[in-house]
C-alpha cells in the first residue's frame, strides 16, 4: 500500500544542499509507488506563534498566513520529511517556527506516523545535527502515534549544489525508496 508523504523543505536558498536531499528522497519514494508532495518554505509567509493556544479550540491557528495550509497537509500525510540546513548546529528558524505553528495538530486526528530528517551542513563532525535532531524528537514526543523513523546527514557541504556526488544523496534516495 502506498503512503502519502509530505516533504517540507525549509531552506530559503536557491539550489540548496538540503533541497537536493529532499529531491533525492522524493525520487526514491516515488519509485516505490508512494504519493509525494514537496512543500518549500521559500517565498512563504509564516509568522511566529503567539502561544495563545486558540489553535487547540479552533483546530487551526488564528494567524492567517501560509502556515495553516501547510499544517493541513501535515495532518493528512502518513509520513513527514523535514529537510533543513544546519545553522549553528540547529535546524533553521523557519523550520522551528512552522513546528510551533503546527500546534493545532496536537490532540487532533492526524495521520502521520513516521518522521524523517534530512539535513546538510558545512561542518562534517558526527554530531553536527545532534541539536536539531533533539529538537525534532522533542516535537515528535508530543504526538503519541508518531515516531522518528530515520535521518540522512550531509556534512562538509557549504556552497549551493556542492552536494552533487555526495554519498548522502544515494542514502536519501534509498531511504525514500524503502517506504512502503
Amino acid at each position: 500500500m502506498s503512503k502519502n508523504i509530505l516533504i517540507i523543505s525549509t531552506s530559503l536558498r536557491n539550489n540548496s544542499n538540503s533541497e537536493a536531499l529532499a529531491e533525492a528522497f522524493m525520487e526514491g519514494a516515488k519509485s516505490a509507488g508512494n504519493t509525494v508532495l514537496k512543500v518549500t518554505l521559500k517565498n512563504k509567509t509564516i509568522a511566529f506563534c503567539k502561544g495563545c493556544l486558540a489553535c487547540l479550540q479552533k483546530g487551526q491557528c488564528i494567524i492567517n498566513d501560509d502556515a495553516n495550509e501547510i499544517v493541513e497537509k501535515m495532518k493528512s500525510a502518513d509520513v513527514i520529511v523535514w529537510a533543513t540546513p544546519i545553522y549553528y548546529y540547529e535546524m533553521t528558524g523557519q523550520m522551528k517556527t512552522l513546528m510551533d505553528r503546527a500546534n493545532s495538530l496536537y490532540g487532533s486526528d492526524y495521520s502521520f506516523r513516521d518522521i524523517y530528517l534530512l539535513s546538510s551542513a558545512a561542518e562534517d563532525e558526527e554530531d553536527t545535527d545532534k541539536t536539531a535532531l533533539n529538537s525534532l524528537n522533542g516535537w515528535i514526543d508530543c504526538y503519541e502515534k508518531a515516531r522518528f523513523a530515520g535521518k540522512v546527514f550531509a556534512g562538509g557541504v557549504t556552497s549551493p549544489n556542492e552536494i552533487q556526488g555526495h554519498k548522502s544523496l544515494k542514502e536519501a534516495y534509498d531511504m525514500g525508496k524503502s517506504i512502503k
